[in-house]
C-alpha cells in the first residue's frame, strides 16, 4: 500500500488544518457548553469545499478522494467533533447516495446545492424502536398513482433540526423484512414534518439531533432512491462509506486528546520533574501513540478501497471499530494524565472523553461492526 499522499490530498488536508486552527479552535469550547449550532463554521466549510469532498466538481462537489475526505475529517474533529460528523453526514450519508443511487433529475436540485455546502442533508434510518435491526423498521410508505405516502418518525437524526432534505427509508412491503424497504429523498419543508426539539446529549453537543415525524407527507415516485424493495441495499453501501467518515472522526478526537496530554506532560511536575519524565506517563502516552497510529492505517485503507471501488465493507467495519474503540481508550489515558484537572471543564481533554463515546455508537455499535466482519470471515 503506497503510504504518500498526492499533492492533493496535502492541500486538503493543510487547508481544513488551517481552518479548524483559526476557526473553529477559538470556539469549540463554547460550541460544546452552549450545545450551539456551529452556522459560522458550516458556512466556512462549505467555502473550503468540505461538505461535498468526494463528488464530482461539476456535480457541486470538490472532486476529490475519499482519502482526502477521511484526512480533512481528521482536522475538522480534531477541533471539534460536532463540527466533524455535521461533515460526515452530509457527504457520506447525504451526498453520497444521492449521487450513487439517485437520478441525474434530482442531482440539480438534491445534490449540487448540497455538495456545495448551500443546503444541508441528513440520513433518516433509525427509529425510536428501531436501531441496529432495521428490518424492523414501522415507517411505511404506501403507493398512491405516481406518488408515495409517508408515515411514521425518525430518531436521533444528526443535522435534523437544520437540514434541507433528508436520504429517508421506509417499509413499501410489509412482512418481508429488508427486502420490504425502500430509499427516498424528502424535502423536510413538506406538509406534514414536524421536527422535535433537538437532543440534549453527552458529547457532540453542538451537531443538533432531533426526532423527526411524519403524518401523510406526499413525495413524487422520481424522489425515490433505486428502486422499489432496494432499501436495505442503499443504506448498507451508504453506511460503509459512513462508517470511513465516523472512523476519521474519531482519529480527530483522539489525536486532539493525545496532543494535549503530550503537552501537558511536559508542563505538569510531580516529584520535582515534570510528569513526562515518569514512565508510567511515557508508557500512558506510547500506547496512545500506537493506537492512534494503527487507526489511521485501517482507516486509509478503508478509504482508498473506496476510492478503487472494490468491495470494502469489512474493512470500513474494521477502521470504524478499531478507531472508534481507540479512541475511547486514548481520551481516557488523556484524563488519567491529567488527573483531576482533566475531570473540570476548563480543559479540553473532558470534551474529547465524552465526545468518543459515541463513535462506538453511531453509524452500527461496536457489536454490529463484529457481527459484520465476523460474516466476512467466514463466507470465506
Amino acid at each position: 500500500m503506497d503510504l504518500s499522499l498526492s499533492d492533493e490530498q496535502q492541500g486538503i488536508q493543510q487547508s481544513a488544518r488551517d481552518f479548524a486552527r483559526r476557526v473553529i479552535d477559538p470556539i469549540a469550547r463554547e460550541l460544546d457548553q452552549a450545545a450551539r449550532w456551529p452556522k459560522e463554521v458550516v458556512r466556512g466549510m462549505a467555502e473550503l469545499g468540505l461538505l461535498g469532498v468526494a463528488i464530482p466538481s461539476d456535480k457541486g462537489g470538490t472532486g476529490a478522494d475519499h482519502v482526502a475526505y477521511a484526512l480533512a475529517m481528521e482536522e475538522i474533529s480534531r477541533a471539534c467533533a460536532s463540527c466533524g460528523v455535521i461533515m460526515s453526514v452530509n457527504n457520506s450519508l447525504y451526498c453520497d447516495p444521492v449521487y450513487k443511487f439517485g437520478s441525474e433529475g434530482v442531482w440539480g436540485e438534491f445534490l449540487e446545492p448540497y455538495a456545495s455546502g448551500r443546503k444541508l442533508g441528513c440520513f433518516g434510518l433509525t427509529e425510536p424502536m428501531s436501531g441496529s435491526d432495521a428490518a424492523t423498521m414501522a415507517t411505511f410508505a404506501e403507493r398512491d398513482g405516481d406518488t408515495y405516502v409517508l408515515n411514521g418518525s425518525k430518531n436521533f437524526i444528526t443535522n435534523g433540526p437544520e437540514a434541507d432534505a433528508m436520504v429517508l427509508f421506509a417499509m413499501t412491503t410489509r412482512g418481508v423484512g429488508h427486502r420490504g424497504a425502500t430509499a427516498f429523498l424528502v424535502p423536510l419543508d413538506l406538509p406534514g414534518i414536524t421536527r422535535a426539539p433537538h437532543d440534549d446529549k453527552l458529547g457532540i453537543r453542538a451537531a443538533h439531533s432531533c426526532t423527526i415525524y411524519l403524518e401523510s407527507v406526499r413525495i413524487p415516485e422520481t424522489l425515490r432512491l433505486g428502486d422499489e424493495g432496494s432499501g436495505f441495499k442503499v443504506a448498507m453501501a451508504t453506511l460503509d462509506g459512513g462508517r470511513i467518515g465516523i472512523a476519521a472522526q474519531a482519529l480527530g478526537i483522539a489525536r486532539a486528546a493525545l496532543e494535549k496530554a503530550v503537552a501537558y506532560s511536559k508542563e505538569r511536575k510531580s516529584f520535582g520533574v515534570t510528569i513526562s519524565n515518569h514512565q508510567a506517563i511515557q508508557f500512558m502516552l506510547a500506547d496512545m501513540a500506537t493506537e492512534l497510529d494503527a487507526a489511521r492505517l485501517l482507516t486509509l485503507r478503508a478509504a482508498t478501497m473506496k476510492d478503487r471501488k472494490q468491495r470494502h465493507t469489512p474493512e470500513s467495519a474494521i477502521a470504524k471499530l478499531y478507531a472508534s474503540e481507540a479512541a475511547t481508550r486514548i481520551t481516557h489515558k488523556a484524563v488519567q494524565v491529567f488527573g483531576g484537572y482533566g475531570y473540570i471543564k476548563e480543559y479540553d481533554v473532558e470534551r474529547h472523553y465524552r465526545d468518543a463515546r459515541i463513535t462506538e455508537i453511531y453509524e452500527g455499535t461496536s457489536e454490529i461492526q463484529r457481527i459484520v466482519i465476523a460474516s466476512s470471515l467466514l463466507k470465506g
